[in-house]
C-alpha cells in the first residue's frame, strides 16, 4: 500500500532581518490511508507551518508533498483545487477561519458551490448531523454560537466535499473540557464513518495518546522522533521527548524524569546550523552532539535523532 500523502525533505524558510528561520527544516514522513498520526512539540517547533504546506496554504522553499503519488507543489490552480477538496485544514480558531458576516448555512454551503456540486441543501443537511449541529443554528453567525459550535461548523465546512484527509491544527485547543471531550469523540466518529485520514496537531499530548497511532516530535523544524504511540510515549528515545514526557503526570508513566529544559535561547540569538539543535538546551548533551545526530533505529519503525537513544539495530 502506497502512502496516500508522501513529504519529502520539505523545506520551509522565512526571512527575519537579515537573518533565515528555517521553520520547518527537511522533513520526510508518510501518512497512510485510514491512518491518524500525531504531530507534537513545542510552541515553535514548526508544526503548523507544516500543515500549510502539506495543505498548500503556503508554498515550500523546497521539498515536496505528494498526494496519491502526484507532487502537489506545483500543481496548476485547476489541479490545487481538485488537490484541496481532498485533503482539508481545520484550524485551532474557527473565528479566524470563518466568514463572520456569513450564516452557519452558507458557511458550510460555500465549498459546494465552488466546486459545482450539485444537491446542495441534501448535502449540507447529512453534514449537519453527522457533526450535531441544530437546524435552528444554521441562520446564526460565528458570534453567536460557543467555541465548540464554531469548531461543529468549521469541522462540517471541511468535511461536506467528502476529503479523505483532516489536517487537524489544535482543533481543540480554543474549547472548554467538556467541549473539548465531545469534539474528539466526533472526530473519533467521523474518522470511523467515513474512512478519514488525520495529520493532528496538537501540544496536548494525552489528546495525541488518545487519538492517533502513530507520533512524530518535532524540535526547531526537525524530526526528533516518529513511531508507533505507545512507544514514543512510554518508551521515548530522543532526551527531548523524554523531557515532554516526565513533565506529564500520569500513574502509569514508565518515563523516568530526565531533568529539566534549559532556558530557550534569547530573541534573536543566532544558532549553530549543524549539529542536533537541541543540544543547547538538553541536560545530558555530550561532546559528539557537535555532529549533526545520527538517526537511531530504537525498534522497528521507531526511530529517534538522538545520539543517546538506545539502539536496538543502529543507525539507519
Amino acid at each position: 500500500m502506497r502512502p496516500l500523502i508522501e513529504v519529502r525533505g520539505l523545506r520551509k524558510d522565512y526571512r527575519r532581518g537579515g537573518d533565515v528561520l528555517h521553520a520547518v527544516d527537511g522533513i520526510d514522513l508518510a501518512l497512510m490511508p485510514g491512518e491518524s498520526v500525531g504531530i507534537i512539540g513545542e510552541s515553535g517547533a514548526g508544526k503548523s507551518t507544516l500543515a500549510r504546506c502539506i495543505t498548500r496554504l503556503e508554498r515550500p522553499t523546497s521539498g515536496s508533498v505528494f498526494f496519491q503519488g502526484t507532487d502537489v507543489t506545483g500543481l496548476s490552480d485547476r489541479a490545487l483545487r481538485r488537490f484541496r477538496r481532498e485533503v482539508q485544514p481545520v484550524f485551532q480558531d474557527p473565528l479566524a477561519a470563518l466568514n463572520p458576516r456569513w450564516t452557519v448555512r452558507r458557511l458550510i454551503t460555500e465549498p459546494l458551490k465552488i466546486h459545482g456540486e450539485r444537491g446542495a441543501e441534501r448535502r449540507v443537511d447529512e453534514v449537519l448531523r453527522d457533526v450535531g449541529l441544530a437546524e435552528e443554528l444554521m441562520a446564526r453567525r460565528p458570534r453567536d454560537l460557543s467555541g465548540g459550535q464554531r469548531q461543529r461548523v468549521a469541522i462540517a465546512r471541511a468535511i461536506v466535499l467528502r476529503p479523505s484527509v483532516l489536517v487537524l491544527d489544535e482543533p481543540t485547543a480554543s474549547v472548554d473540557m467538556s467541549a473539548r471531550r465531545a469534539l474528539l469523540t466526533l472526530l473519533k466518529r467521523l474518522r470511523s464513518a467515513h474512512g478519514l485520514t488525520y495529520l493532528y496537531i496538537s501540544h496536548d499530548i494525552r489528546t495525541i495518546e488518545e487519538t492517533c497511532s502513530r507520533t512524530i516530535v518535532m524540535y526547531r523544524g526537525r524530526l526528533a522522533e516518529e513511531g508507533p504511540t505507545t512507544e514514543v510515549l512510554d518508551s521515548p528515545g530522543h532526551v527531548y521527548t523524554q523531557i515532554l514526557m516526565s513533565s506529564i503526570p500520569r500513574i502509569d508513566n514508565a518515563t523516568a524524569r530526565q531533568g529539566r529544559l534549559r532556558a530557550r535561547p534569547a530573541s534573536g540569538q543566532q544558532l549553530p546550523d549543524t549539529g542536533c539543535l537541541f543540544a543547547h538546551r538538553c541536560p545530558r548533551a555530550l561532546p559528539e552532539c557537535a555532529a549533526d545526530p545520527p538517526v537511531v533505529q530504537v525498534t522497528p519503525g521507531h526511530r529517534a535523532a538522538c545520539v543517546l537513544a538506545e539502539r536496538t539495530s543502529g543507525p539507519q
